[in-house]
């Protein structure tokens, strides 16, 4: 198979838009559907998750259905274009090397790559005449731009399970990630008492509390512990609203937070660290009265050392690229986190094309060689498991 393949199939994907919110995936979900349908023997699954947004799955049988199968998993939803471009977002203009576009790096090299995969192993069973010993699937996600509801479906719909060995081809910077912090969001609400802000000893400022409460949050969440593979524990106070105008004691203030937390910091301890946070306020503050409610919560996923499929991995790595890979922890939240994290299966990671910083950024871009690369550790990593 020639490299201009999965490079071409790069530039069609980039082509189609699937802003999430925007368009999202319906006409990118076809196009794939179509491409796989032309592919022999295998089989199709589509699933809806929301409405009009379905995932998709191909299976290549195995003739071991005892053995877990190999999965690559791929969003087919970008984040929004932004401001700030200086190229056009869905044209895929390649110059000097890099292949640029809304989605190009995220994930659209890696979903070209995964199909581009799966496509050479079918052409194996069917012109070579050689049988997969454990099933290949290739998953279309819809919504993990948003809130992942895509992979939370597939494991309702039973397509992935706990034994089952997943890959994502998510932007790695040549690198096999493995581990990623939790992700947990807090919504905090104050309530206080309105007055003039010439007499402000007559009400209770919701404003100055929630000051307190955000102080408090960060030293706390600075001085947990460090995490020999995922380092820190992170917060960010995300999004903020209170008051109506500069001479009235705010009576009200809301706070939105994204936490990212490491052993032993799980979202159990990251409650008790926010409830102490409002108590100490209602002592600084009198009069308030606060209280949260957890809006999200993504369990923290550590390494594997024994995986098979990252011994796996490794070995496809350092046989094509010549070179032994760096192992690291992926900083964001994926889809295979999220299997991980509801299955403990910790046969989930990530190996893609292209940089996470350029991800979500103006002018997003891939390098061909890039996706050359990790086409090639595809393929030698279905040599080594399927056959």
């Amino acid at each position: 198979m020639k490299n201009t393949t999965a490079i071409k199939l790069v530039k069609e994907l980039i082509q189609i838009e699937s802003t999430d919110p925007g368009t999202y995936e319906e006409e990118i979900f076809t196009f794939i559907k179509q491409w796989l349908s032309a592919l022999p023997d295998i089989r199709l699954d589509e699933d809806e998750v929301l409405p009009g947004r379905k995932n998709l799955m191909a299976t290549l049988p195995g003739d071991d259905a005892s053995l877990p199968a190999l999965i690559f998993i791929c969003h087919m939803d970008t984040v929004v274009v932004g401001d700030g471009w200086h190229l056009p977002p869905f044209e895929a203009i390649e110059k000097e090397g890099r292949i640029y576009g809304r989605g190009a790096c995220d994930m659209k090299s890696g979903l070209a790559c995964c199909m581009t995969a799966f496509d050479y192993a079918v052409h194996q069973c069917c012109q070579n005449g050689r049988k997969p010993k454990r099933s290949l699937k290739l998953i279309c996600t819809v919504d993990e731009e948003d809130f992942m509801r895509g992979a939370e479906q597939c494991i309702k719909s039973g397509w992935v399970h706990e034994n089952d060995w997943i890959l994502d081809a998510e932007p790695t910077n040549k690198q096999i990630q493995v581990a990623h912090k939790g992700r947990t969001w807090f919504e905090i609400e104050v309530k206080g008492h309105t007055a003039h802000a010439s007499t402000p000893w007559k009400g209770a400022d919701a404003i100055a509390a929630m000051a307190e409460i955000i102080r408090d949050i960060r030293i706390q969440i600075q001085n947990t512990p460090v995490h020999h593979d995922l380092g820190k524990s992170t917060v960010t106070f995300g999004q903020i609203f209170g008051g109506y105008r500069p001479y009235v004691v705010p009576d009200s203030c809301k706070v939105w937070i994204d936490m990212r937390l490491v052993p032993p910091t799980n979202t159990k301890k990251a409650e008790a660290i926010v409830t102490s946070a409002i108590e100490n306020a209602r002592k600084t503050i009198p009069g308030i009265h606060g209280s949260y409610t957890i809006t999200g919560n993504r369990p923290y996923i550590e390494k594997d050392d024994h995986s098979p499929l990252l011994s796996a991995l490794k070995t496809a790595c350092t046989k094509s690229v010549k070179t032994e890979p760096v192992i690291s922890c992926f900083p964001g939240y994926t889809d295979t986190a999220v299997i991980s994290g509801i299955l403990n299966n910790y046969n989930c990671m990530s190996y893609g094309p292209g940089n996470l910083e350029c991800a979500h950024q103006p002018d997003e871009w891939v390098a061909v060689e890039d996706i050359v690369r990790c086409r090639d550790v595809y393929f030698e990593l279905i040599e080594n498991t399927l056959f």
